[in-house]
């Protein structure tokens, strides 16, 4: 199956009533948690925030921060704790309507496993991990023109590229081996969900875009490979 049409699939599944009301609880859920939680412990926050980013030397120096670089980053950092919020849930609660929607596509291919909880924490939170760290390190890149706006694309790609492969991959490939070897456009289509990150609200639809689009990839690969 041709990338384009895989696109032109995942599209579709997207704007279906099961797939927007699950983006809709996800994440209107996060968005109000994090809006609750920032709205009654802002100052506390932003002054951790602060704190935080002083402490690394070429960051904390830099002139923009000391004026209002603090209240931006304060933004920045709550902002990607919404992104992270939403990536957890959606690789927790997610299966049953992956497995919906590659039994309407798919039938001829069959599941073959569930993916662990424990492992799907594990990568989410290794992603997110990883994502805060060089998020935090390099923040002043973000404010740089065009090469800012494709440094936090590829940070956001890796929010969703690990755990995207396992919690579709282990559904139906239970060879590692053989899921790494059928995970080659895993970045690619990391990078293209990634994009919706740069809209609020709509970035709510990131990583369960990123799940059904390599649902039809994988999916459409295994079954060339069978006829």
């Amino acid at each position: 199956m041709n990338f384009t049409k895989i696109l032109q699939r995942t599209f579709r599944d997207i704007l279906s009533p099961s797939v927007l009301g699950f983006i809709l609880k996800v994440g209107l859920g996060a968005f109000l948690f994090w809006i609750a939680v920032l709205w009654l412990f802002w100052n506390p926050f932003e002054h951790f925030v602060a704190s935080y980013l002083q402490m690394i030397p070429w960051i904390g120096r830099f002139a923009w921060f000391q004026a209002s670089g603090a209240f931006l980053a304060a933004l920045a950092v709550g902002y990607a704790l919404v992104v992270v919020t939403i990536s957890l849930l959606t690789s927790l609660l997610s299966e049953k309507l992956l497995l919906r929607l590659a039994a309407r596509e798919y039938p001829e291919v069959r599941p073959v496993g569930s993916a662990a909880i424990h492992r799907s924490i594990y990568y989410t939170l290794k992603a997110s991990a990883i994502f805060l760290i060089l998020f935090l390190f390099t923040l002043p890149l973000i404010f740089v023109p065009v090469f800012g706006q494709f440094w936090m694309l590829w940070l956001w790609s890796i929010l969703l590229k690990e755990p995207t492969v396992y919690d579709v991959g282990s559904l139906f490939i239970d060879d590692e081996t053989e899921l790494k070897r059928r995970s080659k456009k895993a970045r690619l289509i990391a990078l293209i969900a990634a994009a919706f990150n740069y809209i609020p609200i709509l970035n709510i639809f990131a990583p369960l875009f990123a799940q059904i689009l390599f649902l039809h990839y994988l999916l459409g690969n295994i079954q060339a490979t069978r006829r």
